[in-house]
């Protein structure tokens, strides 16, 4: 396989100019040079980062996106993956969050490389680690997640960082935009699963984000119920459905000790129940046993 042309989309709600500002010079300091830029303002104005040192001269340039208001991070993103696709001139695309940093100057050598050795390659993960190199271990897509530099075919992948084939997305569908926050990286890796792509951790791609909780927003607990639901409802056999939001019920009560959170996760969880969820498209068994072969069966 010829060399993959690689885009970068990078979503911000324009609150971090200072962050963006450095993200943008490690893209500009890779030794593989991108095709594309795509930047989205979500609910922002940007400004013209098309002067960008180092990005000034990229051969499809740089694309700025306005959204006139947030559509949440999936939503964001798939305006960037939309506008991309129209373009026609990437075959993989690396989404970053605006916060993060490339340490690396090697990153997308590594990426292009990856996808250029293996047509069935939908997703790669990158590493997510702060600046003292602590990686948190939700961040480690796995159930044993105590050595963060094991990497392997996995059956998630983080959001913060990752980078997925084009071709893989005109057949799975983009992000699922109504999460509008948490679990659509899920969503996007279980349909990717199955429909025969396989999902990489690699540990050597390392993305330095601030080390955070994800309970820092508003909507945390209830959009994290919520969207376990439609999760579910989406994507796993009748069966299964119940074994995974009860699996999830009782990791929930036992780590939460939040009675305020607590409410919020009940209400999430029963608007998850009560409202649409998206098309329903059950994974196969081979897919189940395939995850769990992986380590991870959909239902943990």
């Amino acid at each position: 396989m010829s060399a993959p042309r690689i885009g970068v989309s990078i979503v911000t709600m324009g609150d971090r100019p200072q962050a963006v500002e450095a993200l943008l010079a490690s893209v500009a300091m890779q030794d593989v040079r991108p095709t594309r830029l795509v930047i989205i303002g979500n609910g922002t104005t940007l400004p013209d980062y098309a002067a960008t040192p180092g990005l000034e001269d990229l051969d499809g340039g740089v694309t700025t996106i306005e959204l006139p208001e947030n559509l949440g991070c999936p939503g964001g993103r798939n305006e960037g993956l939309r506008r991309l696709a129209e373009i026609g001139d990437v075959d993989v695309v690396i989404e970053l969050d605006d916060d993060g940093l490339l340490v690396d100057k090697d990153v997308f050598r590594r990426v292009r490389d990856h996808f250029a050795a293996d047509d069935r390659l939908g997703i790669v993960g990158f590493r997510i680690a702060d600046e003292h190199g602590e990686t948190q271990r939700r961040h480690v897509p796995r159930l044993r997640a105590g050595d963060p530099m094991r990497g392997g075919q996995v059956t998630a992948f983080l959001g913060g960082g990752h980078a997925f084939s084009m071709k893989m997305l005109a057949e799975t569908g983009l992000w699922p935009a109504e999460f509008f926050f948490t679990h659509e990286e899920t969503d996007l890796a279980w349909r990717a699963l199955d429909a025969g792509w396989k999902v990489l951790y690699e540990p050597e791609l390392l993305l330095q984000h601030p080390k955070t909780s994800p309970a820092r927003h508003a909507v945390y607990y209830r959009m994290t119920a919520r969207n376990r639901v439609w999760l579910a409802r989406r994507n796993l056999p009748l069966p299964l459905v119940p074994a995974y939001l009860s699996t999830w019920t009782l990791l929930t009560l036992a780590r939460t000790r939040d009675p305020k959170g607590l409410r919020a996760w009940a209400g999430g969880f029963a608007e998850g129940v009560r409202t649409p969820c998206g098309d329903r498209r059950p994974m196969r068994w081979s897919t189940v046993w395939r995850m769990t072969r992986l380590g991870r069966p959909p239902v943990i």
